[in-house]
């Protein structure tokens, strides 16, 4: 059992709010972690499941049921799939007034899933479980095993790679003939398979949604709706350029990362670290990696985005707190890294105190005053802290 950091928030918010919300996407552990939760807290608690049949039938008659364990947290999982329970949620908790009345799990973003943010506005706390981290995975598994394999639990802990293989085949298969389609994607399988597949060899690069759509005979609008969906599924991320105050030519399209490196691998055909290591896609999934893994562990108040102007200056990651550019970071796959002219004169135009250059395992050294070369780990445990 991984204990994820995320428990302490979690409670944190539930000694607060009425209702909270773990949102992320199927089988990342939400429910082993509520059920952790459940454990520890020192108060009667019910969990439900909304797949299973029996628990429905517990909700036929939600007003009662609610109104009958108003004493209890009580704990919902796959609530997406009855969407109607909102507005009851926010009548009751008016009603009762007390907080760490409800932790809910759904496998779609607020955003998906609208009716929990216009119902529950001010009374739900919001809290992402992403993929096990660098942090979280036991001394046991390597920087490269959860590089490979993905931070699934049942991905990365499964005691052979056939059966790493098995499962990750199994998850992309349930999300296109069944999980999407709850969602509310109204799509063929076969056509989100297809651009699922394309977006994974494109992992990292700029989107250009009517290059795509052509390749899948679909129109640019469908395949915005599409990606778009995607990502609040939890499936795909996108950073932005920055270009607040610039006075430059700038690149406007979204980079498109797949979320977790397991996936992107198992869509895209590799299958150990030595097929990895002579697939070009290496620099891309290394960087997908790096990414996915600051967007897990960096300060909520930080966001990030990358860096590119027709001129060619590009940084791979600009970290902002609002306005303010605190760092940029340039990902390398390589312990010895040389940096572009367009590196440099990224770092000219964007000004950071401090711009990082992110290898797999290289020592930790200064270029310059203000750029300094450091290992993945060095960079998650000593410097991003600091952002």
């Amino acid at each position: 059992m991984i204990r994820r950091r995320i428990i302490k928030e979690i409670n944190e918010s539930l000694a607060y709010f009425p209702v909270v919300s773990i949102i992320g996407p199927r089988q990342v552990g939400k429910t082993t972690l509520a059920k952790q939760i459940i454990a520890e807290i020192q108060i009667p608690s019910i969990y439900l499941d909304l797949e299973r049949t029996s628990d429905i039938f517990k909700l036929d008659n939600s007003e009662l049921f609610l109104s009958q364990n108003k004493d209890k947290l009580i704990v919902i999982d796959e609530v997406q799939l009855k969407k109607d329970l909102y507005p009851l949620l926010r009548s009751h908790v008016d009603e009762t007034n007390k907080p760490g009345q409800f932790l809910l799990l759904g496998s779609a973003s607020p955003e998906l899933i609208r009716h929990s943010s216009e119902s529950l506005a001010g009374r739900i706390a919001y809290h992402q479980l992403y993929p096990i981290d660098m942090v979280e995975a036991p001394e046991i598994i390597s920087q490269n095993d959860l590089w490979l394999k993905g931070g699934f639990p049942k991905a990365l802990l499964a005691q052979t790679e056939n059966l790493t293989q098995q499962w990750m085949a199994n998850f992309i298969r349930t999300y296109l003939t069944r999980d999407l389609l709850q969602l509310g994607l109204n799509a063929s399988p076969t056509v989100i398979r297809n651009l699922w597949s394309m977006m994974a060899h494109l992992n990292g690069q700029l989107l250009n949604a009517t290059t795509i759509g052509k390749s899948l005979g679909l129109s640019t609008p469908t395949v915005k709706k599409y990606i778009d969906f995607l990502e609040e599924a939890f499936l795909l991320k996108s950073v932005h350029p920055f270009s607040w105050n610039m006075q430059k030519r700038l690149v406007k399209s979204p980079k498109i990362y797949l979320t977790d490196t397991g996936i992107l691998h198992q869509l895209i055909g590799v299958t150990d670290f030595v097929n990895l290591a002579g697939n070009p896609i290496i620099g891309s999934s290394w960087e997908s990696f790096v990414i996915n893994q600051i967007l897990a562990l960096k300060k909520k108040r930080v966001d990030i985005y990358f860096y590119r102007t027709h001129h060619g200056a590009e940084v791979d990651l600009v970290f902002t707190k609002g306005v303010m550019v605190v760092a940029t970071a340039e990902i390398k796959y390589s312990n010895s890294p040389h940096l572009t002219k367009g590196n440099f004169f990224a770092f000219d135009d964007l000004k950071a105190p401090i711009n990082y250059v992110i290898t797999p395992s290289s020592d930790d050294y200064l270029i310059k005053d203000n750029i300094k070369v450091c290992s993945l780990k060095s960079f998650i445990y000593d410097y991003l802290p600091l952002l």
